[in-house]
């Protein structure tokens, strides 16, 4: 433990140490500017945008990536996305939406970028030393990790020996890279299906390799984005939402299974969706073909557990990430990869360690990481002003065990280990927040913080009329 006299530390007093400026470290900091807390932001890279920039070293972002929940319902709270981008955006309008957002809200000034955080240690006195990619420490009194959780590829093992290529997709950036090659994706996640259409367009010869099937959403249904149609629809209960949506998926996309794609082992919504036309015309179309999980490899031939095998050149594994954290690994509880903390955001064990994104959801996440942020900054509030609230939230860390499934039986794996419906999510927090007098998170309540920032590249100033958006998405 680091001595709290330490006259190499710089004493931050009461302020909050943000490391990560992606779209979980700039909502942070927008809800702790609005609140008067003050706040140091470190950023490895040179800009903001966190993965969304494609220029940001070790990212997992690759040209053709949109973003797979639509424009209106994807825009932080009282900031919409531009009336002017597609109902998907690609990425790189989203990183030019999180450079517009950080200028209209001033808050590029705080951030240090170009400094990585090495090390997070605790002090006698239960504060925070941050020690900086220079060698200089810090004291804190609270730190927030913002650093996002794709960074760390999770690269699987095969049995057998291969004559071709293995890599993880966080490597993948262009579909040119398949040009002429026999191809295989591995892994059905959104990632791995955009992936694999790459493949289906570039590749001599392309295949995808699921361990499971997947319900399978349209991005429009009937003329407008999915998550769109879901929202503006009545909320039904979880018992009769699952067999209307069942019976208009029939509907839209039909049966499957003609195609080669398995059936579902679970019901609807027990675990991510898969939001992809493009697969299904792939696979109508001949241009790619489903294979069930690698058994082993064999030379040239990447071996099924069918017992079918196909002659393979590149193995792309697009198998997910583990979840990092490296300069705060120490102080976190992990179970099946991911940190167990109080609402996704607090440690239970050691005060004033904090998170924003550190978690999974069935739902858009810029408005979910606004809500998180918004509950944070109330919190930090109320300790800098010694409010009761303060010390009743201190045991509900301690105590509280919400169940934010929604209903929803998760399917047993990693990924849904801390797994939340973002709708429970969400109202859970809006209740606990009036409960404790932390006010609302409304659509205006960042206003006053609003300046015209300096116009980026295919995003107009702010000056635009603010649109009424839902808080939840779907």
């Amino acid at each position: 433990m680091t001595s709290a006299n330490d006259p190499g530390i710089l004493d931050r007093g009461d302020a909050a140490c943000i490391i990560g400026s992606g779209p979980g470290g700039l909502s942070t900091a927008r809800a702790l500017k609005a609140q008067g807390i003050t706040y140091d932001q470190y950023e490895r890279h040179s800009d903001v945008g966190g993965i969304w920039d494609i220029n940001n070293s070790g990212t997992p972002m690759y040209e053709s990536a949109h973003f797979i929940s639509s424009r209106d319902l994807s825009g932080f709270v009282g900031f919409p996305m531009p009336r002017h981008f597609p109902d998907y955006p690609s990425h790189r309008q989203i990183t030019d939406y999180l450079r517009s957002f950080a200028d209209a809200y001033g808050l590029r000034d705080p951030i240090q970028f170009n400094m990585p955080v090495a090390l997070i240690e605790k002090d006698a006195e239960g504060r925070w030393i941050v020690t900086l990619g220079d060698g200089s420490k810090k004291r804190y009194r609270w730190v927030i990790l913002a650093t996002g959780t794709n960074w760390q590829p999770n690269l699987p093992s095969f049995r057998g020996q291969f004559d071709g290529e293995i890599r993880h997709s966080n490597s993948f950036k262009s579909g040119q890279e398949f040009h002429g090659k026999r191809v295989l994706v591995v892994g059905a996640g959104n990632s791995g299906t955009d992936i694999s259409c790459e493949a289906a367009i570039h590749a001599g010869k392309a295949f995808i390799s699921m361990r499971r099937g997947y319900y399978f959403i349209p991005k429009h249904v009937f003329g407008v984005p999915a998550d769109v149609f879901g929202e503006n629809g009545p909320h039904l209960p979880l018992w009769l939402a699952r067999p209307i949506f069942k019976v208009l998926l029939k509907l839209l996309v039909g049966d499957l299974t003609r195609w080669g794609l398995p059936k579902p082992d679970h019901a609807l919504f027990e675990t991510h969706p898969i939001v992809n036309s493009q697969l299904i015309h792939h696979l109508q179309h001949g241009n790619i073909a489903v294979r069930p999980n690698i058994d082993r490899l064999d030379g040239e031939y990447v071996v099924f557990e069918d017992g079918s095998r196909e002659p393979i050149d590149l193995v792309l594994c697009a198998t997910g990430f583990k979840w990092g954290a490296e300069c705060a690994a120490q102080f976190f509880e992990w179970k099946n990869g991911r940190p167990l903390l109080y609402l996704s955001m607090f440690s239970r064990t050691h005060q004033n360690l904090c998170a924003i994104g550190y978690l999974d959801q069935n739902s858009s996440a810029f408005k979910l990481f606004d809500t998180q942020a918004f509950t944070l900054a109330s919190y930090l509030r109320a300790q800098l002003d010694d409010c009761s609230s303060a010390k009743q939230f201190d045991q509900l860390i301690k105590t509280d065990e919400p169940d934010l499934s929604g209903g929803i039986r998760f399917v047993q794996s990693d990924r849904h280990a801390v797994y939340l419906d973002a709708r429970s999510f969400t109202t859970y927090l809006e209740k606990l927040r009036a409960s404790l007098n932390w006010g609302t998170l409304s659509i205006g309540c960042y206003d006053a913080l609003k300046r015209v920032p300096k116009q980026a590249s295919g995003v107009p100033p702010t000056s635009q009329p603010l649109q009424e958006v839902s808080l939840h998405g779907k």
